[in-house]
């Protein structure tokens, strides 16, 4: 990738759109503001050219990255169920840990009863579904979710406990037995023994303080002092938005950062990553529509609000996240209509009240309209950008 000099781009940008942006833009390093937008040419064999703006140019304040682990964990398991050759639609039976995680050897929502990786992923894609990435955390198990990340090149990150569980560090260091089945077999053809990891808190030490807020609950106790997040997932935005490019252009980065994925797996992951959950069918899974809406998990342009509607020829490739006040997305978007694209990531801290695990989060009022407002002035701005050659987008169709 090539990045763009230094040329206050999205500066002059933002501040033109000042008004649609809402108070988060008047101090963005209250609202922890951060952006990475990578514009896309192509050439004349379609072959994709990109240019990164970053904005700020520096931040330095954490920001709790919540369900956009998820797309880490999908992808590492794939990963991992093809170096062992088992496919993701195997049968995945989960055994118990007694005092940590229950068993999981069934699904209803599964066309044919049974979990499966593929229909875990399925659900984080579509809905965020907390339970299917704590699965897969215990697929890949605390020491091996990291280093394979390392090793792509994000050491700084750290994926160290299952999501709205309230479960020691220690007892997040320990991961569930998992037997896999063919659909015909009664035979495991692979058993994962339960793992526990010993070695030290994975990822790269923070050279500043992981904190937010002035406040916080511990249980029903406020404590005048910020939350620690140091023992709390972490991963950079700028590695979030590297992943997803690894995903959409994996021609564009490393062999060591590429992840060792199928033509099916890919095409799997652009499917579901698009799939709303108005468009899910039965086996998909098939959701209550009045609670998962069209928008629920699209932040970027779509606000998270049922009563936008997107632009017909639009699909959006993202993961979403939500919790203690802070918002991320993490997107790729292709107009199959206009022939534009653009990669898209941004996060804010909406807790203007300071107070961490109060449940009271400026998300309605703050974030979400400042992420639907950024996704459609960058929409906006790409349909009136001139192009030499107009994208080929049918890799990213069903």
């Amino acid at each position: 990738m090539k990045p763009l000099k230094p040329d206050n781009y999205l500066d002059s940008l933002l501040a033109a759109h000042a008004a649609r942006l809402g108070p988060a833009l008047a101090d963005p390093e209250a609202f922890r503001i951060e952006i990475f937008y990578t514009r896309i040419d192509r050439d004349a064999r379609n072959t994709p050219h990109l240019q990164e703006f970053h904005w700020p140019q520096a931040p330095s304040s954490y920001f709790y990255p919540a369900s956009t682990v998820k797309l880490p964990a999908a992808l590492l398991a794939l990963e991992t169920l093809r170096k062992q050759d088992i496919p993701p639609t195997a049968d995945m039976l989960t055994d118990s840990l007694p005092g940590i995680s229950t068993a999981a050897d069934t699904d209803t929502s599964s066309p044919t009863g049974k979990p499966s990786a593929a229909h875990y992923i399925k659900k984080i894609l579509m809905v965020s579904d907390n339970d299917a990435f704590n699965r897969l955390y215990e697929l890949l198990g605390q020491e091996a979710f990291n280093k394979s990340l390392h090793d792509k090149g994000y050491a700084g990150a750290r994926i160290i406990h299952r999501l709205s569980m309230p479960l020691s560090p220690e007892a997040n260091r320990q991961t569930n037995g998992i037997r896999f089945f063919t659909p015909e077999g009664t035979v495991p053809v692979l058993i994962q023994a339960p793992r526990y990891y010993r070695g030290p808190v994975p990822g790269t030490p923070s050279q500043a303080p992981e904190q937010a807020g002035k406040a916080h609950y511990a249980g029903d106790s406020l404590v005048q002092q910020p939350f620690d997040f140091s023992l709390k997932n972490r991963i950079a935005l700028g590695d979030l938005h590297q992943i997803l490019q690894s995903i959409i252009f994996p021609e564009t980065v490393t062999s060591r950062q590429r992840f060792r994925l199928t033509k099916e797996d890919y095409r799997f992951l652009y499917r579901y990553m698009s799939r709303l959950p108005t468009e899910s069918e039965a086996g998909d899974p098939k959701y209550d529509t009045a609670e998962f809406h069209r928008n629920y998990t699209k932040y970027l342009m779509g606000g998270a609000d049922a009563s936008v509607q997107l632009p017909a020829g639009l699909r959006i490739y993202n993961k979403s996240g939500w919790a203690y006040g802070f918002l991320t997305d993490v997107a790729y978007f292709a107009d199959f209509a206009n022939k534009i694209e653009f990669l898209l990531s941004a996060r804010i801290y909406t807790n203007t009240d300071g107070v961490i695990g109060d449940d009271t989060y400026d998300y309605e009022t703050i974030g979400k309209p400042f992420l639907r407002e950024l996704g459609a002035i960058i929409y906006e701005t790409e349909l009136t950008r001139e192009r030499k050659y107009k994208p080929d987008l049918q890799r990213y169709t069903d």
